[in-house]
C-alpha cells in the first residue's frame, strides 16, 4: 500500500505544477493590455500576442501562482498619447504601474484611482497635463507616486495628506501652482515639489527636506529656503471697526480715554519732539564741522584707497583694477537694506575688476534703479537680472553668508575678475559693506544648460541634439582646464544650471566659480547635490580632482537627460541612486543603450560610437578614486578626439578667437559709454 499511497502522491504533486505551469491571468486582463497596446502608438515592438501566455510579455510581471497581473513596466519604449479608457484600469490587482520615459499625454485617468492595490506609480518624464486629481486619495495602498517633469498644473490636493503609507513623492518639474498644503506622512522618506509655480511659506511638516527639494520656486519662502519677507503689511482692520473688534475676548466696545492719559499723551510728544530737534541740531553742526576738516575731498577718502579711478572708455584700454566713471565725480550709493550699516570708510559704490568691464558706464545709484528679476536662489546667494535705465542688461548676485574680510574679499575679487576666457564668466564688479555683498556679471539671454536639457520635457519644445550637446561638453571643459592649468583656480560647483549658453555652444560659458575661499570652511560644498564627489566632506575646500568628477557627472546629464539633483534613478524599494552609479548599474548589466537619453534616440541620433565614447571619458572622470581621475586638460583633448569632423574647433583655434569672442559674445553692454 505504500508504494501505491507514494505513486499517488507524486502524481498529484505533477498534476498541481501542472495546472500552475498552464495557468494564466483572466481573458479580461489579457484583452486589457492588447487593447492599451493597440490603442497608444509605440516605437519598440514588445512581440505581446494571444497565443502565449500574458505572464510572459515582455513588462508584465504576474503573482507566484501567474493567475493575475501584479506589475507593468513600460519604460522607454516610446508610448504617444493618452492613457485609452477602459484599458488598464481593468487591472483590479495592479500593484505597480510604470509609463514613464515615453511620450504619455492628457490627464490622469480617473479609473487608475480606483485600483486600490496600487503601491508605486512612475509616470516621469511624459507630456501629462491637467490637475492632480483629489481622487488619489483612494489610493490607501500608494507608497511611491512620481510624476516628475510633466506638464501638470493646478494645486497640490491636500488629499495626499491622507496616504499613510506615502514613503516617497516627488512632483518637480511641473506647472503647479499655489501652496504646498500640509502634508505629515510620518513615514515620507523622499519629497520633491522644485521647478514649479508654487508660492507662499513651506509647512513645518515639510521643513526638514533639503532645499534642493523647493528649489526653482521663486515665491517660496521659509525653512530650509531664506525666511519669508516680513515687508507684507498685516491685514486692515474693515471700515468702522478698530484693530481690538476682532479680537479675541474683546469687547467690541471702543474705551474712552481718561483725561489723565490724554494729558499724559500729550506731554510725552512734546518731550519726543525736542529730542528729535535738538539730535537734529547736533547732526547739523557736526556734519559742518566735518566738511570744514576734510575739505573737499572728504568723500573720496571715505571711499578707501584700495579703489583707483578709471578713465572714460574712450581714452583707456579699461584695465586694471577701476571704478565707474561717475564715481570720480564722487557720487555714491548705498544699497537698499545695506547702505546704513556701511561703517566708516566702507565704500558704497561698485568697484569693476578685470578687462571686460571696460565697456561698462553705470555706478551704484544706476543699479539701485534698474528694475530686477528673480532669476534663481543657490546656495551662494539669489541672482538677479538688472536692466539699467540706459539699457544695459546685467546680472547681480546677492551673496550670503560671506566669512571673509572685506581685504580678503577685494584681494580675492581681483584675481577672479581678471579670469578672462570664452567658456568662463568672471565677476565684472563688486560691491561690499558690513550687510551687503554684490556681485555684477554679464548677463546672457540664452539661459543655462540645465533649462535647455530639463525645461518642460515633452510639452513642444525642440530638444538638444547630439552636436549641441557635444559642443556643450567641449566647452565646460574647457572652461575648467583654463581655469586650472593657467590660474590653478578650482571651480568648487561645476553643474549644468552655471553653464550659460551663448548663440553659438563653441562660446557655452562656467559661471560662479572660485567663489568657495569667501565662504567659511564649513559651509563650503565642492559641487552641489549630485555632482559632489564622494571623498569631500563639508569641511574640506574643493579641489581640482573633485571639479573633474563634477565635470563626468555634467557629462553622463548630457548623454541621460537626467538631472543629478532631481531625477529618480531606480523605482525599487531599495531607494534611488546617484548618477554614476546608476550608470554603472545599467552598464554592468550591458543594457548600454539603455543609458542615453530617450529625446536622442526620437531626434534618430546616428552617432552611438561617439556617445560610447564621450560615456567612456564620463565614467573615468567620475572614478571613486581621486587619483585614478584624468585632468581637465587631459578631457578638453579626449572630447576633441571624439567630436573631430563635428565643427568642434581645437584648443588652439579657441585660444586664437579668444580675444575676439569676447568682444562679441560678452553680455549687453550699451553701444557706447555714457559721457
Amino acid at each position: 500500500m505504500a508504494p501505491a499511497a507514494a505513486l499517488l502522491l507524486a502524481a498529484a504533486v505533477v498534476v498541481a505544477l501542472a495546472c500552475l505551469a498552464l495557468a494564466d491571468p483572466p481573458a479580461s486582463e489579457q484583452s486589457a493590455l492588447l487593447s492599451f497596446l493597440a490603442a497608444v502608438p509605440h516605437e519598440r515592438k514588445l512581440g505581446w500576442s494571444a497565443s502565449t501566455p500574458a505572464c510572459a510579455w515582455v513588462g508584465v510581471t504576474c503573482d507566484a501562482a501567474n493567475s493575475t497581473v501584479v506589475k507593468l513596466r513600460l519604460p522607454g519604449i516610446g508610448l504617444v498619447g493618452p492613457i485609452p479608457p477602459g484599458t488598464l484600469g481593468r487591472l483590479k490587482n495592479l500593484q505597480v504601474l510604470s509609463l514613464r520615459a515615453n511620450r504619455v499625454s492628457g490627464t490622469i485617468p480617473d479609473e487608475l484611482l480606483r485600483l486600490s492595490g496600487l503601491r508605486a506609480v512612475f509616470l516621469q518624464d511624459n507630456a501629462i497635463s491637467g490637475a492632480i486629481p483629489p481622487g488619489v486619495s483612494g489610493l490607501a495602498a500608494l507608497e511611491r507616486l512620481v510624476l516628475s517633469h510633466n506638464n501638470l498644473s493646478g494645486p497640490i490636493p491636500f488629499a495626499l495628506n491622507g496616504l499613510a503609507a506615502l514613503r516617497a513623492l516627488r512632483l518637480d518639474g511641473n506647472r503647479l501652482s499655489g501652496k504646498i498644503p500640509s502634508i505629515a506622512n510620518p513615514g515620507l522618506k523622499v519629497f520633491n515639489v522644485s521647478d514649479n509655480m508654487l508660492n507662499g511659506s513651506i509647512p513645518r511638516s515639510l521643513a526638514s527636506f533639503p532645499a534642493d527639494a523647493f528649489a526653482g520656486n521663486l515665491q517660496l519662502c521659509g525653512t530650509p529656503l531664506p525666511p519669508c519677507s516680513p515687508f507684507f503689511p498685516s491685514p486692515a482692520p474693515a471700515p468702522g471697526m478698530s484693530p481690538s473688534d476682532g479680537a479675541p475676548g474683546g469687547t467690541g466696545k471702543r474705551k474712552k480715554l481718561s483725561t489723565a492719559a490724554i494729558v499724559g499723551i500729550i506731554v510725552a510728544a512734546v518731550v519726543v519732539a525736542l529730542l528729535l530737534l535738538l539730535a537734529i541740531v547736533f547732526c547739523c553742526k557736526r556734519s559742518r564741522r566735518g566738511a570744514r576738516t576734510e575739505g573737499p575731498k572728504g568723500t573720496a577718502a571715505a571711499v578707501g584707497q584700495t579703489v583707483t579711478t578709471r578713465p572714460p572708455p574712450a581714452s583707456g584700454d579699461g584695465t586694471g583694477t577701476a571704478s565707474s566713471p561717475k564715481d570720480d565725480a564722487g557720487t555714491s550709493g548705498s544699497v537698499a537694506g545695506a547702505g546704513a550699516g556701511a561703517g566708516a570708510g566702507e565704500a558704497s559704490r561698485l568697484v569693476f575688476v578685470g578687462k571686460g568691464a571696460g565697456g561698462y558706464s553705470f555706478d551704484l545709484e544706476d543699479l539701485l534703479r534698474a528694475s530686477a528679476e528673480v532669476l534663481g536662489k543657490g546656495s551662494a546667494g539669489t541672482s538677479y537680472k538688472a536692466v539699467l535705465e540706459e539699457g544695459t542688461t546685467v546680472v547681480v548676485k546677492r551673496l550670503k553668508e560671506v566669512a571673509v574680510a572685506r581685504r580678503e574679499f577685494e584681494a580675492h575679487m581681483e584675481v577672479v575678475g581678471g579670469v578672462e576666457h570664452r567658456n568662463l564668466l568672471p565677476v565684472r564688479a563688486y560691491y561690499f559693506s558690513k550687510d551687503e555683498k554684490l556681485l555684477v556679471y554679464d548677463y546672457l539671454p540664452a539661459g543655462s544648460l540645465s533649462a535647455m536639457l530639463h525645461g518642460s520635457r515633452g510639452s513642444g519644445r525642440t530638444p538638444m541634439d547630439w552636436d549641441a550637446r557635444m559642443r556643450s561638453a567641449l566647452s565646460a571643459s574647457r572652461g575648467l582646464a583654463h581655469l586650472h592649468s593657467e590660474h590653478k583656480l578650482a571651480h568648487g560647483n561645476v553643474k549644468s544650471s552655471n553653464v550659460l549658453l551663448r548663440p553659438d555652444y563653441d562660446a557655452a560659458a562656467l559661471s560662479d566659480f572660485s567663489l568657495h575661499p569667501i565662504y567659511a570652511p564649513s559651509s563650503v560644498r565642492a559641487g552641489s547635490g549630485g555632482y559632489r564627489a564622494p571623498e569631500v566632506v563639508d569641511t574640506r575646500r574643493p579641489t581640482l580632482k573633485a571639479d573633474v568628477y563634477s565635470l563626468g557627472v555634467l557629462l553622463l546629464e548630457l548623454l541621460t537627460g537626467k538631472s543629478p539633483t532631481h531625477a529618480s534613478l531606480q523605482e525599487g524599494d531599495s531607494g534611488t541612486l546617484d548618477l554614476p552609479r546608476w550608470v554603472q548599474s545599467v552598464v554592468r548589466e550591458e543594457w548600454t543603450a539603455e543609458v542615453f537619453d530617450v529625446e536622442l534616440v526620437r531626434l534618430g541620433a546616428s552617432a552611438e560610437e561617439e556617445m560610447v565614447a564621450l560615456l567612456q571619458v564620463a565614467m573615468a572622470c567620475v572614478a571613486t578614486v581621486p587619483d585614478a581621475r584624468p585632468d581637465a586638460p587631459d578631457v578638453v583633448r579626449m572630447i576633441e578626439e571624439i567630436g573631430a569632423g563635428h565643427g568642434q574647433t581645437t584648443t588652439e583655434e579657441s585660444a586664437r578667437a579668444t580675444t575676439s569672442e569676447e568682444e562679441r559674445s560678452r553680455g549687453t553692454p550699451p553701444a557706447a559709454p555714457t559721457p
